[in-house]
């Protein structure tokens, strides 16, 4: 395929004098670039007697193209348009630099910035960089071949080295058939189903026929093809094993001169575009009366130093500011004579053949406009098999039911997903059965050898279709795999044990108001008490006449007392002042009241004083003795990124862990720089294993999950875990399926249609809250009343208890002083 190929060498020799001009041109017999070349010929009337001449050449020996450029060369050629391989490019280039002689070609570009070399095929190092970008490529092969692909293995090497890309190249040119049939079973047995092919029209067909030869299912394979004939290629038996195929097409087949060039090779269309760029060119010198007549003579092709030709600059000159639309696009050159400003479609391999899905310009770059396809053309053949839905075991998500072994297939499964994934298979129509992921995870990148696990990686390498399960939306995932609208909106949040209620006290009646307030309404107390006592003696109103208890009762009495001062009393002594107080401030009231004006108004305000206290302490009483308070010892992340005595973690391999890792935020940041360094691990391997520890640390450990799972184990017995805060972020769950899998666009579409109908709502209130365990309170809450019970109030009992003792006691002190005394007055009597 490789060997040596005579192809043609095209000499155009133009005179603006009325003897007939001499294009020449070297080709193989009966080669269809031939009969392009004749064909672009008669379509230039604008340039009349166009004589061609031609011979032929082998492109792979140096002596027969040195003889064929020096031969045309010495008939008065004024420029040369053909084609060369890697062998005779560099000599042709140096022949052309050194007599100013211009060549146009449409051979494969190369890197030069000989101003006399005009290419016509466009580079395509820059639309192969942007296709891989937008595929998130970082791991895949290259295969190439020498003559075309060493630029482009060159960009991708250097942009590999940059971004840590993971790129094995395969070069073409040294593989046998067998050897290329034995890369493809190894390339199968590593899972590198990313395949990036550079090489010519020719070969690349041969090599699309060995790949389907093989009759292996292909649909996890994507392949990028370097190569601008996408539509010249026949893809008709790869197309019936389903891979996922993308390359660029740069003739436009909906010119009607394509047609009369034939649909063959795309080379063909360079090559009308080039003699029209030609034609063109010598037009425009013919308009500017520019005399370019030469002849020459074979030897001054070897001068040494070699003689330039004066005009040389001129012809350049014409050919690089030439502007047309061809059958290439837009053909415009720069100043070192690469294509410009042209565009590439981009294509597709589809079910029903190729088609376009978006375009590349040097301004815009990779555009994708691809759409949405109606669903049934979308669902084309999906009737026909049976499709692998990956999960994991996680409750309420996917479980096994308790008599699971007694059914077969997907009945032995219940739970949010399974009942999502029978919708979805309902409303898009297809068959499906459920298998559990194989290492019991959701799916990360391994920092080593940068292979996916979980249920990603098994989208990735093509062991299952579609993902069915909660998991995470997330940006490294959706560069490898499709995923749907969100069918559950999350977060991240905190899971701790749940506090143990503080029993009230025995003086809990007293919480309504903090200790502070109670001891300034005691002060406030004892200082009314003593302004009323103050009033109350220097107000005369408060002073009344009394009866003296010496006051004479017969006549026989002695007189002179009569004539004593009647005695005044005070009823607000410092004990009765204390007593009026304290009656109005248990709203009880009292058997005396001040009279004068200074004394109401101690009394009044201290009435609207009592009145606020009072009715601000029976609102909050309720609350306080009825409701039974948990004291958390965190109430957000900021708490646990303060403080080191609890220990915090998350899933080993989970979007949770990725979060903390990849956030710029400092308070998170600190978290995982924790998180990280601790020992002995915070990560465990399982959202089972997390709640375990959080139940059996006491208090210790706090577990970071979605919020959605922590809403759900706070539901369940023994009911002691709690979601604590807010959440951390705010992201979704996903169905997830391959990248480019037909099935992409009708599940978003199933899941968007469960969403409007308020069915993705019903199943999260059926396994979430009506198979709840622990009621709305948590715990058994539900079998609690708001009774009050002995210990809310104890302490009144205490008081009233300690109240009675302590007015015995005083009663009893109070007799025995009495006593004490009537018994002195009566010995005084009995003496006297």
């Amino acid at each position: 395929l490789i060997g040596r190929v005579m192809v043609c060498l095209w000499t155009s020799c133009l005179t603006l004098y009325d003897p007939p001009s001499l294009p020449g041109g070297l080709f193989p017999s009966g080669s269809h670039e031939y009969e392009v070349f004749r064909f672009a010929l008669t379509q230039q009337q604008d340039v009349p007697k166009l004589v061609p001449q031609v011979d032929m050449v082998d492109t792979g020996s140096s002596f027969s193209m040195t003889y064929a450029f020096c031969s045309q060369f010495s008939k008065g050629v004024y420029a040369i348009m053909g084609l060369y391989d890697r062998r005779t490019v560099n000599m042709l280039m140096s022949f052309c630099g050194s007599l100013h002689v211009c060549f146009v070609t449409p051979s494969f570009p190369v890197d030069t910035n000989n101003q006399f070399v005009l290419q016509l095929r466009p580079q395509l190092q820059e639309p192969v960089m942007a296709l891989l970008e937008a595929s998130y490529w970082t791991r895949f092969v290259y295969m190439y071949s020498a003559d075309a692909g060493l630029s482009v293995l060159q960009r991708i090497l250097d942009t590999a080295a940059e971004r840590s890309w993971q790129v094995t190249s395969v070069n073409l040119d040294v593989l046998t058939e067998a050897a290329f049939v034995k890369l493809l079973i190894d390339l199968d047995f590593k899972k590198d189903f990313q395949i990036v092919v550079d090489c010519e029209l020719e070969r690349l067909n041969s090599i699309l026929h060995v790949i389907a030869a093989q009759k292996r299912n292909l649909k996890n394979y994507h392949f990028i093809l370097a190569n601008l004939g996408f539509m010249d290629l026949n893809m008709t038996d790869l197309e019936k094993l389903g891979p996922n195929v993308t390359g660029f097409q740069l003739v436009n087949w909906s010119d009607p001169s394509v047609e009369k060039i034939g649909r063959d090779w795309y080379t063909g269309a360079l090559t009308y575009d080039g003699v029209v760029v030609m034609a063109t060119a010598f037009q425009n010198l013919r308009r500017q009366r520019i005399d370019i007549s030469r002849r020459g003579n074979a030897g001054e092709c070897l001068a040494n130093p070699p003689a330039p030709w004066g005009q040389g600059i001129d012809i350049q000159r014409a050919l690089q500011q030439v502007r047309l639309e061809g059958l290439t696009g837009r053909v415009q050159f720069d100043e070192r004579g690469h294509r410009t400003n042209y565009t590439l479609s981009v294509m597709e391999l589809s079910h029903t053949g190729a088609r376009k899905i978006g375009y590349w310009t040097e301004r815009r770059g990779y555009v994708n406009t691809d759409v949405y396809k109606p669903v049934q053309e979308e669902f084309y053949g999906l009737q026909n098999r049976t499709y692998v839905v990956t999960t994991i075991l996680e409750a309420p998500y996917m479980m096994l039911k308790k008599n699971h072994e007694q059914y077969e297939g997907n009945e032995r499964y219940e739970g949010y997903c399974a009942e999502l994934a029978a919708e979805i298979a309902k409303h898009v129509g297809f068959v499906y059965r459920l298998e559990l992921v194989g290492d019991g995870k959701y799916g990360a990148r391994d920092p080593d050898t940068k292979l996916w696990n979980g249920m990603v990686g098994e989208l990735v390498y093509g062991k299952a279709d579609v993902a069915v399960a909660p998991l995470t939306i997330t940006l490294v995932r959706e560069q490898v795999i499709d995923f749907t609208k969100p069918f559950m909106s999350l977060g991240i949040s905190i899971m701790i044990k749940k506090p143990t209620k503080s029993k009230p006290g025995v003086f809990s009646f007293l919480d309504p108001l903090a200790y502070e307030i109670w001891m300034c309404i005691v002060f406030a107390y004892i200082g009314v008490s003593v302004v009323l006592f103050l009033v109350s003696r220097f107000s005369p109103y408060e002073w009344k006449l009394a009866r003296s208890p010496g006051f004479p009762q017969n006549q026989n009495q002695n007189p002179q007392k009569e004539k004593e001062a009647p005695e005044h009393t005070n009823d607000f002594g410092i004990f009765n002042s204390l007593w009026f107080s304290l009656g109005a401030f248990m709203q009880q009231g009292c058997d005396i009241s001040p009279r004068s004006l200074s004394g109401r108004i101690v009394g009044g305000v201290w009435w609207f004083f009592t009145l606020i206290i009072i009715s601000s302490y029976t609102a909050n009483l309720a609350a306080f003795l009825t409701v039974e308070r948990m004291v958390s010892p965190i109430e957000g992340a900021e708490d646990l990124a303060k403080q080191t005595e609890i220990a915090y973690g998350t899933l080993e391999g989970g979007s949770t862990k990725e979060f903390f890792k990849r956030s710029k935020i400092a308070v998170f940041e600190k978290m995982w720089s924790y998180m990280r360094s601790a020992d002995p691990s915070v990560f465990v391997k399982s959202t089972n294993d997390g709640v375990i520890r959080v139940r059996k640390s006491k208090g210790k450990y706090a577990y970071l999950l979605e919020s959605s799972m922590n809403e759900y184990i706070e539901q369940r017995k023994p009911c002691d875990t709690m979601k604590v805060g807010g959440n951390l972020d705010s992201k979704g769950y996903g169905v997830a399926t391959p990248k480019g899998s037909a099935l992409r666009n009708p599940v978003n579409l199933a899941v968007l249609k469960l969403n409007e109908q308020g069915l993705l709502d019903k199943l999260k209130n059926r396994w979430w809250y009506d198979k709840g365990e622990c009621g709305t309170g948590g715990g058994d809450s539900k079998d609690k009343t708001s009774a009050l019970s002995l210990s809310n109030v104890a302490g009144v009992f205490y008081i009233l208890i300690g109240g009675l003792g302590l007015a015995m006691l005083v009663a009893l002190v109070e007799f025995c002083y009495k006593s004490r005394i009537e018994s002195r007055r009566m010995k005084v009597g009995v003496v006297s």
